[in-house]
């Protein structure tokens, strides 16, 4: 190995904007579902408000929240059956700053259902992103998708594309380090704020969240299919734009620590 192979600390000042990524992540390849086209989801949220989702076709929606701040809009989506009866939707809805990427985790064998919405907030003179989860169930159902710590101790490997892969490592419930391994951000590594939880056996919904650059991850990782399906929703500070990046990759497990049981004796 000679010095220029050597992946070296990358200090933040020389991070690549967030659309970096676009490129090298390329088209999410998973087929979309038309499997809830004619179906409606009635989703309750805070203060006993209800948002209801309509699917008229296998592409548009139209959504309405009912509460003391009534409104309502349209818009595309996709729905990934990422198991049979498993979906990951995903719309956007709004523009510029205002713009929500709305991602819904919907099991229709347990009426789970955990909806996480990332927006943008102000934050002095930058724009952050914020997600807001709320979790769930179809009437007659009182299944809810809880905190998990299934990944914790695991190593990861996930190719996005052929020229784009990285490793997370999961250090507890609520935290967890990616890096870079190639791609445009190559040699990149941070260790940031996640959340998970339970889906199915061996299936999760993941969340994180990053201090250096204005993105929101929300993703299914399946370890018995070996992929994950999600997106990450973001900011472009010098294009001052919204960065909306669907994806799915190929992961591979690399190994599981396990921690020595020490007796405290000397």
């Amino acid at each position: 190995m000679t010095a220029t192979d050597i992946q070296d600390y990358v200090p933040e000042n020389e991070w690549p904007s967030v659309a970096t990524m676009l490129d090298g992540f390329g088209d999410q390849t998973l087929p979309a579902s038309a499997a809830l086209a004619g179906t409606a989801l009635h989703l309750p949220q805070d203060r006993g408000h209800t948002t209801t989702y309509t699917f008229h076709d296998a592409q548009s929606l139209t959504w309405t929240s009912a509460g003391e701040d009534r409104h309502s809009g349209a818009a595309s989506y996709k729905a990934i059956e990422a198991r049979p009866g498993i979906f990951i939707i995903d719309l956007i809805r709004g523009e510029d700053h205002q713009a929500e990427n709305v991602t819904i985790i919907f099991d229709r064998n347990t009426g789970a259902v955990t909806t996480a919405v990332s927006s943008f907030i102000a934050e002095g003179d930058k724009t952050r992103c914020a997600t807001t989860f709320s979790h769930g169930n179809v009437e007659g159902s009182a299944a809810l998708h809880s905190r998990s710590s299934g990944l914790v101790g695991k190593r990861i490997y996930y190719r996005y594309s052929d020229v784009e892969t990285y490793e997370h490592i999961y250090l507890n419930a609520g935290t967890f380090t990616w890096h870079c391994l190639r791609g445009g951000e190559s040699g990149l590594a941070d260790t940031d704020r996640c959340l998970t939880f339970d889906v199915g056996e061996d299936l999760y919904l993941f969340f994180w969240t990053e201090k250096v650059m204005t993105v929101e991850a929300v993703l299914l990782i399946d370890l018995r299919e070996q992929r994950s399906i999600g997106r990450m929703f973001g900011w472009d500070e010098p294009a001052a734009e919204p960065v909306i990046l669907p994806f799915n990759s190929r992961l591979t497990v690399l190994n599981h620590t396990e921690y020595p049981q020490d007796n405290h004796k000397h």
